[in-house]
């Protein structure tokens, strides 16, 4: 059986809701032309598919201009997904997925033809024994999220009907809002057609083996929770790196940047994860109230002061792996002159009793030296230099490092006596990983979190007002620079670490940033 929407929602640990499979559902993409969809959501549709965690029925309608036919539109999808799995790709298995596939032509900006859509809607649930079951996808361009949904609405589709019951929920990629007052404006047209309890805000880092398990670690382990404070800790580094340009989301990104991409969704979100209370229950509601309560104690930083506390860059052209990059403002759909960031570094403290005078430093950045996700913890070191004078010196902090990607895990480094006569002290490594000890990869963040979607968990989904909680400790910078939108930019080539600028956030507490 699968959740009903009233249902109570669970966090995604081991219990048996979080390997339920949903009632049979047809998931409505809007915007299935676009990468997205291709690269991201059907891959990861179809390996539900080959754990038999989607029900029978279940079944896709794209929706999009481009005037593809159901078999255009599967083949399509074949490609990408034979690109996009290589040697993993499965002919067969495809061959039993492909029929759940299907395409609808149309404009969602024209409210002319959501009629025709509803139609199709209900010859697709009746042709599927579906029940009326109806998940949405806003696979669009942000400022098209709106308009979505407020054609869903006055179509008639956004709540169950004599020929479509059941239940109906909506999927909306970030960033949800470009600051605070869009934010505000976006939700109140959300709210407008759905209830909360039927809105997704998808954040696929949350869906991520290595975020989930964190809870896990940190509340399932008498080891470390105790070690889990300003007593023991010294600073949190929170790093998502990419090698990669914008590559075709040119005209997206020069509209957002680095800022509004990450910081303010899957940043934030990480910090909440790494900083937050033990809950009172896994329900999605008590998980989420005490992110909620983390990013409030959030210390807000004033306009005139966030120049000290973030640091924005661009990448300009240099080498990466051997071959050469060219700048950002050469890319495709960038403006020449774009003062956009890819790179964004920021200091964040939490005015809390937990976490008092423990900086988290937060940075990710596009055409960086590699592609890496992790939550660095640095603990302080032992209070007496007992080791100072041995032949290697005193050691340095304890690390625990928890890698999101590429490769999920658990890195811990402590420093051990190096064997023979004389005091040698030198780090040691420890690393748990998904691979070797439960003998497979873990699967795509965004399969985890539709699975959750159809079942009605939300516990992975940020809420309505921790996304307003979020714009609001970054509104302060974003009114700096759209007063001046060059300030705060430093220039880093391509194949770096970013801006030279960014060290000194870090450099001015005697501290530096954790090279992966």
């Amino acid at each position: 059986m699968g959740v009903s929407p009233e249902a109570e929602s669970v966090a995604g640990v081991s219990t048996e809701m979080s390997v339920a499979v949903p009632d049979p559902c047809l998931l409505v993409i809007f915007g299935a032309s676009g990468d997205l969809t291709r690269r991201k959501l059907v891959p990861a549709l179809f390996a539900l598919q080959r754990e038999k965690l989607l029900p029978e029925g279940f079944s896709v309608l794209g929706v999009s201009r481009t005037p593809y036919t159901d078999d255009v539109f599967r083949a399509r999808l074949a490609e990408e997904a034979r690109a996009e799995l290589g040697a993993a790709f499965d002919p067969a298995a495809w061959e039993s997925f492909a029929p759940r596939l299907f395409y609808h032509p149309g404009d969602v900006l024209d409210r002319e033809g959501y009629p025709a859509l509803r139609g199709r809607l209900r010859a697709l649930c009746a042709e599927r024994g579906i029940p009326g079951n109806l998940l949405f996808y806003l696979a669009l361009a942000p400022k098209h999220y709106g308009a979505a949904v407020l054609g869903i609405g006055e179509s008639g589709l956004s709540g169950p009907s004599e020929k479509l019951p059941g239940f109906r929920r909506v999927v909306i990629e970030k960033p949800f809002g470009n600051d605070l007052e869009s934010a505000k404006a976006l939700s109140a047209g959300v709210s407008s057609v759905f209830r909360e309890a039927q809105v997704f805000r998808i954040d696929h880092y949350l869906g991520k083996e290595t975020v989930q398990n964190l809870l896990v670690f940190r509340f399932g382990n008498g080891i470390f929770e105790p070690l889990w404070n300003r007593n023991y800790i010294d600073h949190v580094q929170i790093t998502a790196a990419e090698d990669i340009g914008v590559g075709s989301r040119g005209d997206y990104y020069d509209g957002a940047g680095a800022v509004r991409d990450m910081l303010q969704n899957h940043l934030l979100q990480l910090l909440a994860v790494v900083g937050m209370e033990p809950p009172i229950s896994l329900s999605a509601d008590d998980v989420r109230d005490e992110k909620l309560k983390l990013l409030r104690s959030i210390e807000p930083i004033p306009s005139e002061r966030a120049g000290e506390a973030c640091v924005r860059g661009q990448y300009t052209a240099g080498t990466i792996r051997g071959h050469a990059v060219e700048p950002y403002r050469k890319e495709k759909n960038v403006a020449p002159g774009s003062l956009t960031e890819t790179y964004v570094a920021a200091r964040f403290t939490i005015d809390n009793w937990r976490w008092g005078g423990v900086p988290f430093y937060l940075r990710s950045g596009k055409r960086l030296a590699g592609r890496t996700s992790e939550i660095a913890i640095f603990f302080r070191p032992a209070p007496y230099r007992l080791f100072e004078h041995s032949a290697c010196g005193q050691p340095g902090s304890n690390l625990l490092a928890l890698n999101i990607q590429p490769d999920e895990g658990i890195f811990l480094q402590f420093d051990a006596k190096f064997p023979g006569p004389s005091i040698r002290v030198q780090p040691v490594r420890f690393r748990f990983s998904y691979e070797q000890s439960f003998g497979a990869k873990s699967q795509p963040a965004y399969g985890r979190l539709l699975l959750d979607a159809m079942l009605g968990d939300a516990t992975l989904f940020p809420r309505e007002d921790i996304v307003e909680v979020s714009w609001s400790l970054l509104d302060p910078f974003l009114a700096r620079w759209k007063e001046n939108p060059g300030r705060d930019l430093y220039f880093y080539p391509a194949g770096s670490w970013g801006p030279a600028e960014a060290d000194a956030l870090l450099a001015r507490e005697k501290r530096a940033w954790r090279t992966p």
